[in-house]
C-alpha cells in the first residue's frame, strides 16, 4: 500500500470508529430520523459548495443518477437509520463490533460483482471465524427487544458491504465531491419531514449538540471524502478493512466515555471477528507456475485419430 493509502486507512480507522459513541449520545435525546437528518444536512452544507464550484455537477448527476441513487440508499439512507435506531438498545461497543463483519460480507458479495479469485481454505476459515465471533456477540442479545436491533445492525452491515462495490464498479470515474454531496443532499431531503415531525421541544444539551456536530463534520463530510479516495486507492474490498480498527476505537470510546462494560465475551468476539476479517480479505498467494512440457514429449493428433510427435 502507498503512503497515501496508509494515511487514508489510518484516518478512516479512527474517524469511523467514533460515530458509535456520538450516535449513542445523540439518540438518547433525539429521534433516529433527527440524528440522520442533521448528520446528512451538515455534511451536504459543507461539501455541496465545493462540488458546485468544481463544475459539471448537474451533468454528473444526469449521467450517473441510477448508481448514485443506489449508493445513496445502500450506503447512507438505509444503514445510517438502522444503525442509529439499533443503538437505542445496543451499546456503542456492541454495534461497532458487529459492523466489523463488513469485510467478511464484502468478500462474499464481491463474488456476485465479478470477483473470480478463488476463496481457498484460508479465506473460508476467515469467514467461519468471523461468523463465530458474530455469534458469540449476538447470542446474549437474542432475548427481549435486542433481536430487532441486531437485525437492524445486520442490514447496516449488508449496506456497508455492498456500497463500495457499487462505487468501484459504476462510479469510479465520478469525482469524490460530486458523488458525496448530491447523495448527502438527497438523504437530508428524504429525512427532513420525519425530522420536522420529531423536532425536540427544547434545545438539546451541549453534549448532544457536540455529538451532532462531530457526526456531520468529522464522521460524514471529512470521512466520506477520505473513504471514497481510499476506495480508489486500494479497491472496494480492502477499503472495508478499516473496520478492523473501527471496533477497537468504538470499544475504547464506549468504555472511556460511557462506562460501557468490557466483558470477556466482547474480547473473545473481537478477537474472532478481527482474525476472521484479516484471513477473509487476505490476498491469495501467487499461483505456482505451470511446469512447461518439453517439446520432445508433446504430441499432436491427426485427423484420422492417430497421434504423432511434432
Amino acid at each position: 500500500m502507498t503512503a497515501r493509502g496508509w494515511f487514508l486507512f489510518s484516518l478512516m480507522g479512527v474517524v469511523w470508529g467514533i460515530p458509535y459513541l456520538m450516535i449513542k449520545v445523540a439518540v438518547d435525546d433525539l429521534s433516529p430520523s433527527m440524528v440522520v437528518f442533521t448528520r446528512c444536512a451538515l455534511g451536504a452544507l459543507l461539501l455541496l459548495p465545493f462540488a458546485i464550484r468544481g463544475g459539471g455537477l448537474i451533468r454528473t448527476v444526469r449521467t450517473h443518477w441510477l448508481p448514485m441513487l443506489a449508493f445513496a440508499c445502500i450506503e447512507i439512507m438505509g444503514p445510517w437509520f438502522t444503525l442509529t435506531d439499533a443503538e437505542r438498545h445496543l451499546s456503542s461497543s456492541t454495534a461497532g463490533l458487529l459492523i466489523a463483519g463488513v469485510p467478511i460480507v464484502g468478500v462474499v458479495f464481491a463474488r456476485f460483482f465479478g470477483d473470480t479469485e478463488r476463496l481457498g481454505m484460508r479465506r473460508v476459515a476467515g469467514l467461519t471465524l468471523g461468523l463465530a465471533g458474530v455469534a458469540v456477540l449476538t447470542v446474549p442479545h437474542l432475548t427481549g427487544g435486542d433481536a430487532r436491533s441486531l437485525g437492524e445492525v445486520l442490514l447496516t452491515v449488508l449496506g456497508y458491504a455492498t456500497a463500495p462495490l457499487i462505487a468501484a464498479r459504476w462510479l469510479k470515474d465520478v469525482p469524490t465531491l460530486q458523488l458525496t454531496a448530491p447523495c448527502l443532499t438527497l438523504a437530508a431531503l428524504v429525512y427532513a419531514p420525519a425530522a420536522a415531525a420529531t423536532w425536540p421541544s427544547t434545545v438539546p444539551s451541549g453534549q448532544v449538540l457536540a455529538s451532532l456536530a462531530g457526526l456531520g463534520v468529522i464522521c460524514t463530510a471529512l470521512a466520506f471524502v477520505a473513504f471514497l479516495e481510499l476506495i480508489k486507492e486500494v479497491g472496494p474490498t480492502r477499503s472495508t478493512v478499516i473496520t478492523y480498527v473501527n471496533p477497537a476505537v468504538a470499544v475504547a470510546a464506549g468504555a472511556l466515555f460511557l462506562n460501557e462494560p468490557l466483558t470477556s465475551g466482547i474480547l473473545v468476539a473481537f478477537t474472532l471477528i478481527l482474525a476472521g476479517s484479516v484471513l477473509a480479505t487476505a490476498t491469495a498467494g501467487p499461483r505456482r507456475p505451470t511446469r512447461p512440457v518439453p517439446w520432445s514429449t508433446r504430441q499432436t493428433s491427426r485427423a484420422d485419430g492417430r497421434v504423432e510427435s511434432p
